[in-house]
């Protein structure tokens, strides 16, 4: 058997860009974990028996939507928390570029997301921390090298 070629979670970086050309991407600083999620938005739709049609219906889906969703839990860095705010401030989408780097090959993702939400958690003697989320805002294009 096998065994996977996995990847730790520093090896996956989100990115976030400027309006400059060409767009110039930072990491953020303070993110101690990071999560990539793909959604596929499905309609639904009965596949009907020709030969029967009294017999219960299938389900057919059809494919209308693509999106990815980014999360992330942050220590709250000084050197970041205004990249983060004036991200999350923003009307207009922000550039992304997310990098998933194993061994053997990099999957990079570019394209624009909105920060959703922003939050920082202050508990008492500890250090400040905070979640991020961000939703694509149009395709995200998949790079394999």
């Amino acid at each position: 058997m096998a065994e996977a070629t996995g990847i730790k979670g520093g090896r996956i970086k989100i990115m976030l860009g400027n309006s400059a050309v060409p767009i110039v991407y930072g990491v953020p600083c303070g993110l101690t974990q990071r999560s990539l999620t793909f959604n596929k938005g499905l309609e639904e739709f009965q596949l009907p028996d020709c030969d029967d049609p009294d017999q219960v219906s299938w389900m057919g889906r059809d494919a209308i939507s693509i999106s990815m969703s980014i999360g992330g839990e942050t220590v709250i860095a000084e050197e970041s928390v205004e990249t983060w705010l004036d991200a999350v401030e923003d009307e207009d989408s922000t550039p992304i570029k997310v990098i998933a780097e194993f061994p053997a090959k990099t999957i990079t993702w570019t394209g624009k997301a909105h920060v959703e939400t922003f939050e920082i958690t202050g508990i008492n003697n500890r250090r400040a921390t905070g979640t991020v989320s961000l939703q694509s805002d149009g395709k995200m294009t998949r790079v394999v090298a």
